[in-house]
């Protein structure tokens, strides 16, 4: 094993010893016991329920993280990247044609491994909690639709990327960078209506109490609604959300139904002023910017890893070809976007606190954001008291005790002012 394998095979290791560590503190944090803020909605029972839930979701995340890592390591060391690809050229497809079937078989082998583990998942641990909706026939049509949309769309793109390293030479990875980047832009403004509703039903929210409180607070900050969206979300899971997608004429608000069934109006106001905060605050622009910035990073530190030998060899491989360079640098790469991703949380969570102001600063009942959080943490046996590497590693959001607190403060101080 030379230096880049190395390189990649302690990274590995080390990720998943450092998911070991959080995940077991983050276990034995879960019984610190129910805080102040949620006496009223956990009872004993609710609270046991909660922390079994993370238990068998923890015990299960943890099996499924040694099994792929088992699977990665036997493959490389037994020689199966090189296997597969003298398997594919002795059919003599053009080097394109090669690479989109040799990556698209390394995906469909990750996808076959996790299919069992997502089987079971859903309708084991999440029936035996009572959050799952999905049937056999949903389960295997979401299947079907995203491999369908994957060749649709991934087959022409992962092409158009061999293509520009096959034959733009230096200027390679800008063209293949801003091709994608044109891409993600185009998905963005056609997913919410030609490709999302694949896989749910978008139902314009019907006149009423909840709509009209809407359109009064959307008027009030200057936020224009094209679409109010309630979302099937119970056709899968008890579980509930919201969201915002897409830009200008496209742009949606969806509110799961299990969400509307679950609050009153204020609370459900204060989760949409909470999305608005997103938009108004450029959070979705600056996240979507910042991750194209890193897949310009990659691409362009790829440039000066194609063909390199010594990479090949680390795993075991007679030829050179781009993409093995595409696959083997993006293991090299891990270390590098373990890194990024810890920052990008960060930064996720910053954005929460403030997406959360901004609703309880622009909502007259904003501070009912905090029940809607609570109920929400409730309804989903949410972790109350997340060890805080944990949260470092893993969490997006701040912890729900955290942010219910800081509202709170928010609220009081706004209450405050003359």
């Amino acid at each position: 094993m030379n230096l880049y394998g190395a390189v990649v095979f302690c990274t590995l290791l080390f990720t998943f010893f450092v998911k070991l560590v959080s995940e077991l503190l983050n276990l034995k944090a879960a019984g610190a016991g129910v805080p102040d803020e949620f006496i009223e909605l956990f009872d004993e029972d609710a609270y046991r329920k909660s922390c079994n839930y993370l238990r068998s979701s923890t015990h299960f995340s943890l099996f499924g993280a040694a099994v792929d890592l088992s699977f990665l390591l036997l493959f490389w060391f037994s020689g199966g990247f090189n296997w597969l690809d003298q398997f594919l050229r002795g059919y003599g497809f053009t080097p394109i044609v090669c690479g989109v079937l040799y990556i698209g078989v390394l995906l469909l082998l990750q996808s076959l491994i996790d299919l069992p583990f997502s089987l079971y998942k859903t309708f084991v641990i999440e029936e035996k909690f009572g959050f799952n909706k999905t049937t056999p026939a949903v389960f295997a049509a979401d299947l079907f639709k995203t491999l369908a949309l994957s060749l649709l769309l991934g087959t022409p793109l992962l092409a158009a990327v061999l293509w520009f390293f096959e034959s733009a030479g230096s200027m390679a990875w800008l063209l293949a960078w801003g091709g994608i980047t044109m891409v993600s832009l185009i998905l963005q403004y056609i997913a919410p209506t030609w490709i999302m509703p694949l896989f749910n039903k978008f139902v314009p929210l019907e006149e009423g109490e909840l709509k009209s409180a809407i359109m009064r607070y959307a008027a009030k900050v200057a936020f224009p609604l094209t679409g109010i969206y309630v979302l099937d979300g119970s056709k899968r899971s008890a579980k509930a959300n919201a969201f915002f997608t897409g830009f200008g004429k496209r742009k949606r608000i969806a509110l799961f139904d299990t969400l509307i069934a679950a609050h009153p109006t204020p609370e459900l106001v204060a989760v949409l002023a909470h999305e608005i905060g997103h938009f108004k605050k450029k959070h979705i622009i600056i996240t979507m910017l910042l991750t194209l910035c890193n897949l310009g990073a990659l691409f362009f530190l790829l440039s000066y890893f194609m063909k390199n030998r010594s990479l090949f060899d680390a795993f075991f491989m007679q030829d050179l070809s781009v993409y093995g360079s595409l696959i083997f640098f993006s293991l090299l790469y891990t270390p590098v976007q373990w890194i990024l991703s810890l920052v990008m949380q960060l930064l996720s969570r910053k954005h929460e606190y403030e997406a959360d102001a901004y609703a309880v600063s622009t909502f007259d009942e904003g501070a009912t954001l905090a029940e809607a959080l609570k109920k929400l943490s409730r309804n989903n046996l949410s972790n109350l008291t997340p060890h805080p590497f944990y949260v470092f590693l893993n969490y997006s959001h701040p912890p729900v005790l955290q942010r219910v607190l800081r509202i709170r403060e928010l609220a009081a101080s706004s209450n405050a002012k003359p």
